[in-house]
C-alpha cells in the first residue's frame, strides 16, 4: 500500500498563499492518480483538486478555480497544493489522497487556517 505524508499547512492571512506538499512512499508513485480533499468543522470531507498520473489533466471545484493550482513531481513522489488568495472559507483540514489500482489511500491531514 501507498503511504501519503502532507506537510505545509499552518496559519495564513486573508490574502496570503500557502503551498502544501504531500510525499508518497510504498508503491510506484506514477501508478497513482493524485488528490487533495478539505474538511471543515462540522462539515464532509469535500473534493480540493486532483491531477492524473502524468500531470496533463488537472480538476478543481469551483470554489478554488483559479486560486489554487495542483501540480506533482514524479521524480520526488510528491504532489502539491499551492494555495492564493485564501479566504477564512478555506479554513480546514486538507487530505492529499492516492487513487491507484484497487487502492485509495490517505494522509493524516494538515491544517490550514486563515485568519482575518
Amino acid at each position: 500500500q501507498v503511504q501519503l505524508v502532507e506537510s505545509g499547512g499552518g496559519l495564513v492571512q486573508v490574502g496570503g498563499s500557502v503551498r502544501l506538499s504531500c510525499v508518497a512512499s510504498g508503491r510506484t508513485f506514477t501508478m497513482y492518480a493524485m488528490g487533495w480533499f478539505r474538511q471543515a468543522p462540522g462539515l464532509e470531507r469535500e473534493f480540493v483538486a486532483a491531477i492524473s498520473w502524468n500531470g496533463k489533466i488537472t480538476d478543481y471545484t469551483d470554489s478554488v478555480e483559479g486560486r489554487f493550482t495542483i501540480s506533482r513531481d514524479n521524480a520526488k513522489n510528491t504532489v502539491y497544493l499551492q494555495m492564493n488568495s485564501l479566504k477564512p472559507e478555506d479554513t480546514a483540514v486538507y487530505y492529499c489522497s492516492a487513487d491507484g489500482p484497487q487502492e485509495l489511500a490517505w494522509g493524516q491531514g494538515t491544517q490550514v487556517t486563515v485568519s482575518s
